[in-house]
């Protein structure tokens, strides 16, 4: 009997199956230390438990993005292990703060298969919860992934594709219970760009770039515990390369966000998400940011602001599609979010 696992296959996926995920992960300040070494990551929120308690928290909690790299990481032996690539993200919520101590999991139940025309291929649609230890649900989204077939001879499921909501309605968006930005204070955070002085419609070219570096990336995905074969062995890749996880472009391009974007302090809201291109070691990222909506919040002092984050490889900002409709070739991320931001 065989010890080893080669991971799931297109055709060993159903809709309704339950995905539980291995192995529960106690998160603390050492990640925290590691996210803003790989990143330049420097939100004041998660940077100061004296920032945070001022706006009514008990302390700085971790990242946002550090709940969901744990939480995706662990769902990679069981969705994304034989992946040819991540393809999109839709109606993800981080519903609590992730404290220092907190041991998360995760869960993904099946709700979309569609085998791809070539036959050698399908596109799986899961949806992902990750809970804390109390068994409270801290973040759920969906994703989907194109992964190979084993079998080519195995037949096509029945098509099921999810419908999706476009966006995360603004009113359910979950604000963390005490936060206040009564009594925000913008020079330590950085800039003094509040909620009102955003409009629907403004571009912000974040200016600066970041190179990636192969072994930055190696220890990302290590810290994570995501063990695609396209980001350890390039062989997995007919070119030989070694794929960027995708994850990893989207920490760098929230961060380097932080120039013209300093306030929005939370990431509350994933409405979509899509890798456009391949990202590779060597390449530089650059971002920009679209404003596409503004919401009030209950929380005194609270707005919400949706974005549209671009990263890309080069290339003019404020550039998205070519004239077929198709992703420009530098475009690397096209992420639409919620975040939090002192009105």
């Amino acid at each position: 009997m065989a010890k080893t696992n080669a991971g799931r296959f297109f055709e060993d996926y159903s809709v309704g199956d339950t995905l539980t995920h291995a192995v529960p992960r106690t998160v603390g300040a050492g990640e925290r230390a590691l996210y803003h070494a790989l990143y330049p990551a420097r939100h004041a929120l998660y940077s100061s438990d004296t920032f945070a308690q001022a706006s009514g928290l008990a302390a700085s909690p971790l990242d946002d993005m550090i709940a969901f790299h744990t939480v995706f990481g662990k769902t990679v032996p069981d969705v994304s292990l034989n992946a040819v690539a991540n393809l999109g993200y839709a109606e993800g919520r981080w519903l609590k703060p992730v404290w220092p101590g907190d041991t998360l999991t995760s869960a993904s139940e099946v709700i979309g298969v569609k085998q791809n025309s070539n036959g050698k291929s399908g596109v799986v649609y899961v949806r992902t919860t990750g809970r804390n230890q109390q068994g409270e649900a801290v973040l759920d989204y969906v994703r989907w992934v194109m992964v190979r077939k084993g079998n080519l001879d195995a037949p096509a499921p029945e098509t099921v594709i999810p419908d999706l909501a476009k966006v995360v309605p603004a009113g359910t968006l979950a604000i963390p219970e005490g936060l206040t930005f009564q009594n925000y204070d913008f020079d330590q955070a950085g800039e003094p760009h509040r909620w009102g002085d955003y409009e629907i419609g403004e571009q912000i070219n974040h200016v600066d770039g970041v190179t990636i570096e192969e072994a930055e990336h190696m220890m990302a995905t290590r810290l994570w515990q995501n063990t695609a074969k396209v980001h350890f062995d390039t062989s997995a890749r007919p070119d030989g390369t070694r794929l960027i996880y995708g994850g990893h472009v989207i920490s760098m391009a929230r961060a380097l966000s932080f120039n013209g974007l300093a306030n929005a302090q939370m990431v509350v809201g994933l409405n979509a998400g899509a890798h456009a291109n391949p990202c590779l070691a060597g390449d530089t990222v650059r971002a920009w940011s679209e404003v596409l909506d503004k919401a009030e919040t209950s929380a005194p002092g609270v707005g919400a602001i949706r974005l549209r984050l671009v990263a890309t490889k080069g290339g003019a900002p404020f550039k998205l599609r070519g004239e077929d409709g198709k992703y420009l070739p530098e475009v690397l991320l096209d992420l639409d979010y919620w975040a939090l931001m002192p009105i």
